[in-house]
């Protein structure tokens, strides 16, 4: 399998004109201001308009409401994360394809994009009371165990025994490892990651070729 003709996570269709597409990313990016300035629960569809500079009328002709607008800002963040995983697992020297390689650089490659964008901490590591939101990330975690599965077993790291839900469990506990981790400092906390990583791959070697 090739990393790069890995499918991304699914996002919402976007305008195609560049002008709405830019207009779309600065209700993105109005959305994620006040997230990080007022938290999750004081997004508003008007508080966005008026970040954004759009009248809320404009707005409303990209999204229903601002359930939508959560929803497109952390698929448009997992996206980023999504390509950071795969450049930094091509990038991986051929001495670091292991199975220690693999996790550690899919769980740095996560870190990279927190750290990148505050606000998709805040809307999907410490509080996923959106339904669709959680939903998303369950199922991002699905893909994500599915292509680290398919990437280690081309490279001949794992036995046939290790199957897709198995993997899939690992990515849901190193999920929860960043909720953990990014729980209460905004940087994240690096020791408990590396933990994760730790706990994360000597499950994983359990299955290794």
């Amino acid at each position: 399998m090739s990393l790069h003709s890995v499918e991304p996570a699914p996002r919402r269709r976007v305008p195609t004109q560049a002008r709405s597409r830019r207009r779309v990313e600065g209700v993105l990016d109005a959305a994620a201001a006040v997230v990080l300035e007022h938290g999750v629960a004081a997004l508003t569809t008007r508080e966005i308009a008026r970040v954004s500079g759009m009248p809320v009328a404009s707005l409303y002709q990209y999204f229903a409401d601002k359930e939508e607008v959560l929803l497109a800002l952390v698929e448009r963040d997992m996206a980023e994360m999504d390509e950071q995983v795969l450049a930094d697992l091509a990038a991986l020297p051929e001495e670091d394809r292991t199975i220690a390689g693999i996790v550690g650089a899919t769980m740095a490659a996560f870190v990279k994009v927190y750290d990148r964008r505050p606000a998709f901490v805040e809307v999907y590591l410490r509080g996923r009371t959106n339904a669709a939101v959680a939903q998303f990330g369950r199922d991002h975690n699905a893909r994500v165990a599915r292509t680290l599965r398919e990437y280690a077993a081309d490279l001949g790291l794992v036995r046939p025994s290790l199957t897709d839900p198995l993997v899939e469990l690992a990515v849901e506990v190193g999920d929860r490892v960043f909720q953990l981790a990014y729980e209460r400092r905004s940087g994240g906390d690096r020791a408990l990651v590396a933990e994760g990583v730790a706990m994360v791959t000597a499950y994983l070697e359990r299955y290794a070729a």
